[in-house]
């Protein structure tokens, strides 16, 4: 699959300027580059719409009389943002869901003054608690971006959040810690999502039975990992696969409709216990 954009003039200098392999690679930067910045512009028309919290929708109970067929029922989906950003980064990602017979959708926001990953995993436990009430399912998948999925992780493997959590999707998620721009250390959460922080030393601990399916997707163009395999589950407890992407950047994994089909198979293909075999994939959408 390809990935579109405005034509580049410069591109065919590229070509006769650089080595092939090196032009090939400069060329794939520069349409990773010009797609990030066209993510980025329409995020920030987005953006407030996705400031408040979405409202909660109580799942229809069929009426008496209607005969009850049949259905495979999916848990429900929570999507969780990454740092400085809120729900509004998901809209192509929730359509693409629903449009597949993801019904029960809901995303959390934690506030950006959030200081502390394990305060957000408080709350995203208590938000998971919500649903699995008012929807009367005993799981719940989680798609989280950057930050959001490092949350997510903390929720399910120092909060017990394995018990309800079956597949955990993370996009572009810091999971060993990334050095890049050292100047956001002012941030305590940049501080925690840093290498060797306490935070990631407690995600580095044993995790022997836990139940949570991790899918991680991370992208080899992602300008905000440093190194670009942090982005990848490396815990020897832990039942992972690692996608990883080539073509697009950190902005576009969210957004990415390649992406978006594979967060879906991963979702709908979700394996728990003796039948998940860690195992590496790869997805090239440019």
């Amino acid at each position: 699959m390809k990935v579109t954009g405005a034509a580049l003039p410069f591109l065919p200098l590229c070509r006769r300027l650089l080595p092939s392999r090196l032009a090939g690679l400069s060329l794939a930067l520069l349409k990773a580059t010009a797609l990030e910045i066209a993510i980025l512009a329409g995020h920030v028309l987005l953006y407030p719409s996705g400031i408040v919290q979405e409202r909660r929708a109580t799942p229809m109970l069929p009426a008496r009389d209607t005969a009850a067929l049949p259905t495979e029922t999916q848990p429900p989906v929570v999507l969780l943002h990454g740092f400085i950003d809120n729900r509004s980064v998901f809209v192509l990602l929730r359509r693409s869901l629903a449009q597949h017979g993801r019904h029960q959708i809901e995303s959390l926001n934690y506030s950006p003054l959030t200081c502390d990953i394990r305060a957000a995993a408080e709350l995203l436990g208590r938000h998971i608690e919500g649903i699995c009430e008012r929807t009367g399912s005993s799981h719940v998948d989680i798609v989280g971006h950057s930050l959001g999925g490092l949350v997510a992780r903390y929720y399910v493997q120092c909060l017990g959040g394995d018990l309800r959590v079956r597949t955990l999707v993370t996009l572009g998620t810091p999971h060993s810690g990334t050095r890049v721009v050292p100047l956001a250390n002012a941030h305590p959460i940049v501080r925690q999502m840093r290498p060797g922080s306490p935070v990631l030393e407690e995600l580095s601990r044993p995790a022997p039975g836990c139940r949570t399916h991790f899918v991680s997707f991370w992208s080899d163009l992602d300008h905000l990992m440093d190194p670009l395999e942090t982005a990848c589950v490396d815990h020897p407890d832990l039942l992972a696969q690692n996608v990883r992407v080539s073509g697009i950047g950190h902005l576009a994994l969210p957004v990415h409709p390649a992406v978006a089909t594979g967060i879906r198979q991963a979702l709908d293909t979700a394996r728990t216990g003796a039948e998940a075999t860690p195992q590496a994939g790869g997805l090239t959408v440019a």
